[in-house]
């Protein structure tokens, strides 16, 4: 089929597209509680059932339901039941921070979305893809995700990926055979139609949508997507290794102290008895069954604290990966910059123009065909920002002229593709004998298409360097025309271009980079400018932003003469890589993961996938960025700005920081716990010193703590004034596996001290255990305050705000002196029925 067929079957124009309105918010409303959000059902939410069933299987449930049972044997119904009671508090806290992980993954989960462009109240908005609803018109472009079944009203070039439901790898072209579809309300013949999940491969159209969620193609084989499950990140890896080994140890040390106890004790029933509950204490006391706990909450909250400051988690594993990022390779367009493009300098016939000094003038009639094909090579509509800056231009300039063509109407489009980075539009004129074809592109490819000779091309070298030293984005645009008789050309070389100008366009800065970049250096991390355009444009961004180096540069041409051995020395120094194409981020991207850095690296287009799913950390731009660049992405940057990067960095390391404090903590704190009941069985003291009843109180403090307190502890004051850690960095390294069992062993010492002390002195072993419970608290509470920050003093720490600490403290306080002071809780507790008053005054006497 030639050009001109497949043009006559293209549906809607683009003026009728222009006209439509689409849904009002209203009328989305309704078909929202009608038919329900546009997506798959998920993964079923844990009720308060699931989640008691949960707890049920968790070893220190079963080790408490054992102890209850023992007591039961033993004759001891009051401590029985108030373990018992002990575990629906447990159960009671386990909801509430499963119900809070929930809430972020929820909020996360509606961000994560894929995205869609969507024509409603006349206007186009760009909404999540579980919002689209049946009757909105959807606008595609390349590199989108299709986000719900729906009738093609307009194509151009378009061609779509439906291999996810057809397993064919070949893109599927969707331009002709619908010329039976009416504007209002397809009917007929109802093809082509397009699938939820499918992906835009290349070109653009509008489609209808007529179904949404479960009625997709995609509902019909969804179920199967709810048993996918993530692998398991390097932190849960290790942490399931150490709970592994202190449980094994643990079940050892259980079985020894029965044994020992059972032998030692008289050998009789009630011995063996006793013997298996300070087993069971003494396992109870060894195992850190909080680390899973903590984990999951400080990862899922870490990663809607990062969604906070504008960057969506993806994958959970680059909260873990964001502290240790070494290199930051960024895009200039739209992160570096504003991408709010405006036309600066305009080159025509030997002479340059500068809009941005003449605003208030009348363009010179040098310049009006420059002017006029650059805004016939762009969209009637435009999204881009390069082409809105080309339009206001045209409208403000050219206004009223013969020079705007709002009659004529597209023909056909030659899209941009990486042979040739240049586009080229297609008008039928309204005399209907002639095509004017308008082309605009990467300067080099407009003088390929017009044939330059080796001076020309000199020449068109030195007036582009003229405005890229300015800091200017650098387009070349042509004209061309044929009659309309004729089949249009298969490629846009086969036309005669006629070379017909330059636009320069500005772009400012964005305010927040350049404090952003000095603060990355600041942390040891390298700033990597990645761009398409000119060396001399990108060098002077760089100047303005205070790259280091600035005046070094590896252009994309250089790239392909380099061998990897010549890049990886090159490499460390340059900064600034231009007229790069997206392949050749891949190449950057291995290059400096060989040279030993942790990489992170933005991307927003089809091309860009390959080095975002390459990189550490994939970013992807969530306001221009397409589907597939956001599905091989880590982290989706949600305002495009490079200081929100910076941002996810200091969040980054302070999660990780928090998080060696919580387990640092767990590890130290169960220490004296530990001792405490394994000691009195080792030196065969006649009584035991804690019972279960102690450890379950103990875990009260516990769980909330390493949780809550250290998980909403700010960052430490040189988190951004240090270099990055290795990736391979462990959680326990040997500084905070030594600090902590050194906090520990001190703790116990101190417990174990006043025990001794109190009995020395003549008190009884209640008395004595009252004591050092006493102590064993404020010691959990002195581990809490010192481990909330490594680099400040107690008293500094004590003075930052933490709005769990307090509740935390004054929690554990008040259950001390219900414990201490009310007799029946005494009893429970195995404490002595004296006040604590009168048992320091005997100490001290």
């Amino acid at each position: 089929m030639s050009h001109n067929e497949q043009n006559k079957k293209s549906g809607l124009t683009e003026d009728q597209i222009k006209k439509l309105n689409g849904l009002s918010e209203s009328e989305v409303k309704e078909k929202i509680l009608k038919d329900g959000y546009n997506e798959l059902p998920s993964s079923k939410k844990k009720g308060i059932f699931h989640i008691i069933f949960e707890v049920m299987k968790e070893p220190m449930f079963l080790l408490l339901v054992a102890c209850g049972i023992l007591y039961c044997v033993i004759g001891d119904i009051q401590e029985a039941i108030m373990l018992l009671g002990f575990v629906g508090v447990i159960i009671g806290i386990t909801v509430y921070q499963e119900g809070k992980t929930e809430k972020a993954l929820d909020a996360l989960k509606d961000l994560s979305s894929p995205r869609a462009l969507v024509i409603r109240d006349g206007e186009r908005k760009r909404i999540p893809g579980r919002e689209v609803v049946k009757g909105d018109y959807i606008i595609l472009a390349e590199g989108d995700r299709v986000p719900a079944d729906g009738v093609l009203l307009w194509g151009m070039n378009l061609s779509v990926d439906e291999s996810l439901l057809t397993g064919e790898s070949i893109a599927v072209n969707k331009n002709s055979g619908n010329e039976n579809i009416e504007m209002e309300r397809p009917g007929g013949d109802e093809t082509p139609f397009i699938y939820s999940g499918t992906l835009i491969v290349s070109g653009q159209g509008v489609a209808l949508i007529k179904k949404t969620g479960m009625e997709t193609e995609m509902g019909r084989i969804g179920k199967a997507l709810q048993s996918l499950e993530e692998e398991k990140t390097i932190l849960e890896k290790e942490t399931g290794v150490i709970f592994k080994t202190v449980f094994i140890i643990a079940v050892i040390l259980c079985l020894v102290v029965v044994v020992v106890y059972g032998f030692t004790k008289g050998n009789t029933l009630d011995t063996w008895l006793h013997g298996i509950l300070s087993g069971i204490t003494l396992a109870m006391a060894m195992l850190p069954e909080e680390f899973p706990v903590v984990l999951t909450v400080f990862l899922a909250l870490g990663a809607w604290r990062i969604s906070k400051k504008n960057v969506l988690t993806r994958k959970v594993k680059a909260v873990e990966t964001l502290g240790a990022a070494t290199v930051l390779c960024v895009d200039k367009t739209g992160t570096l910059t504003q991408n709010r493009m405006s036309i600066h300098t305009l080159y025509a016939n030997g002479s340059f123009y500068k809009v941005a000094d003449n605003r208030n003038e009348a363009l010179p009639e040098n310049f009006h065909c420059l002017v006029e094909y650059g805004v016939l090579a762009s969209k009637k509509d435009p999204f881009d920002p390069m082409e809105k800056a080309l339009k206001s231009l045209g409208e403000n300039k050219l206004n009223g002229t013969e020079h705007i063509h709002d009659d004529w109407v597209l023909a056909h489009e030659y899209p941009l593709s990486r042979e040739l980075l240049a586009l080229s539009h297609v008008w039928m004129s309204p005399d209907g004998n002639n095509y004017c074809v308008a082309a605009k592109g990467a300067p080099e490819a407009i003088a390929d298409l017009c044939h330059f000779t080796e001076d020309q091309t000199k020449e068109l070298e030195i007036n582009i360097q003229k405005m890229a030293k300015e800091g200017l984005r650098v387009l070349g645009v042509a004209k061309s025309s044929c009659k309309l008789d004729k089949d249009l050309p298969e490629g846009q070389h086969d036309f005669d271009f006629e070379f017909l100008g330059l636009l320069g366009l500005a772009d400012p800065i964005r305010e927040s980079v350049p404090s952003a970049v000095a603060e990355s250096y600041k942390a040891g991390i390298r700033v990597v400018m990645i761009t398409g355009d000119y060396p001399a444009t990108a060098c002077n961004i760089a100047r303005q932003i205070g790259f280091k180096n600035h005046d070094m540069f590896i252009t994309g041409q250089e790239l392909t003469t380099l061998s990897d051995d010549e890049l990886r020395l090159k490499i460390k120094e340059v900064n600034i890589f231009a007229r790069v194409v997206p392949e050749q981020k891949l190449r950057i991207v291995n290059v400096f993961k060989e040279n030993g850095e942790i990489v992170s690296m933005t991307g927003d287009g089809v091309n860009d996938a390959p080095a975002l799913k390459s990189a550490h950390i994939g970013i992807a731009m969530g306001e221009r960025g397409t589907d597939v660049a956001r599905e091989a992405s880590s982290l989706v940057l949600l305002d495009d700005d490079f200081s929100s990067i910076v941002s996810a960095v200091r969040m980054g390391r302070r999660i990780f920081d928090n998080l060696r404090k919580a387990m640092a903590y767990i590890i130290s704190v169960h220490i004296p716990i530990a001792g405490m009941s394994l000691l009195p069985v080792l030196l065969q003291w006649k009584e035991m010193i804690l019972f279960p009843v102690h450890i379950v109180f103990l875990e009260l403090i516990i769980d909330p703590a390493c949780s809550v307190v250290f998980e909403s502890e700010k960052e430490e004051r040189n988190t951004m004034e240090r270099p990055p850690r290795t990736r391979n960095e462990r959680l326990f390294n040997r500084k905070t596996l030594i600090l902590s069992v050194l906090q520990g062993f001190i703790s116990l010492l101190f417990v174990f001290g006043v025990f001794r002390i109190a009995l020395y002195l003549g008190q009884s072993t209640a008395e004595a255990r009252t004591l050092s419970f006493i102590t064993l608290i404020i010691s959990n509470l002195s581990l809490i305050l010192t481990n909330r920050s490594w680099t400040e003093n107690m008293f500094t720490t004590l003075k930052s705000k933490n709005s769990a600490f307090p509740w935390v403290v004054g929690g554990a306080l008040l259950f001390l002196v219900l414990v201490v002071y009310v007799p029946f809780m005494q009893n429970l507790f195995h404490f002595s029925s004296m006040h604590i008053a009168d048992v320091l005054i005997g100490v001290g006497a």
